[in-house]
């Protein structure tokens, strides 16, 4: 059962995918986008792995896509004010395009091998285990990453602070 729900959010996400690519209107590219992204993110929790599907809905779908959208609104897209690209450029576009996936392809051929895990892991993607590695293996990256964080919002704070003159 849950390899059919896999596979219909696996083509809904590659089919919504295609729609945000082939999409004339700007808005609606970033809608099917979200869409993708929620399928996405039903795969993860079919793959155990609830909390990358909340991190992925939250970061993705809740902000980037949501900043896209006002940037989108904010803009005044008319076809007129748009400057046209003439047949040339299309076609360098295309070659280049190619040829970087041409590069990939070969880069790529040989070095992917699937295996399937020896044993199923019920437990593997939990929050429970992420939290216990990161506060025993990796507990002084982790905290000089919270350093880094906190030395980042210090100096957002003083850069964006205004200038008070006495």
């Amino acid at each position: 059962m849950s390899l059919y729900v896999f596979l219909t959010l696996g083509v809904i996400s590659v089919i919504t995918a295609l729609l945000m690519v082939f999409s004339k209107n700007p808005v609606h590219s970033v809608l099917y986008l979200i869409l993708t992204f929620f399928a996405i993110a039903g795969q993860y929790i079919l793959l155990n792995a609830q909390f990358l599907a909340v991190v992925h809905i939250i970061v993705y779908a809740g902000a980037i896509m949501v900043l896209f959208l006002f940037v989108l609104m904010m803009l005044n897209l008319n076809k007129d004010s748009e400057p046209q690209k003439s047949a040339t450029w299309k076609l360098i576009g295309g070659i280049a395009s190619g040829s970087l996936l041409i590069t990939l392809v070969g880069a790529l051929r040989g070095s992917i091998q699937v295996t399937a895990p020896a044993q199923h892991d019920n437990q593997v993607g939990l929050v429970q285990n992420l939290g216990r590695v990161l506060f025993t293996d990796f507990v002084v990256p982790f905290e000089i990453a919270g350093i880094l964080f906190l030395a980042a919002m210090v100096g957002a704070v003083l850069v964006g602070k205004r200038d008070l003159k006495m």
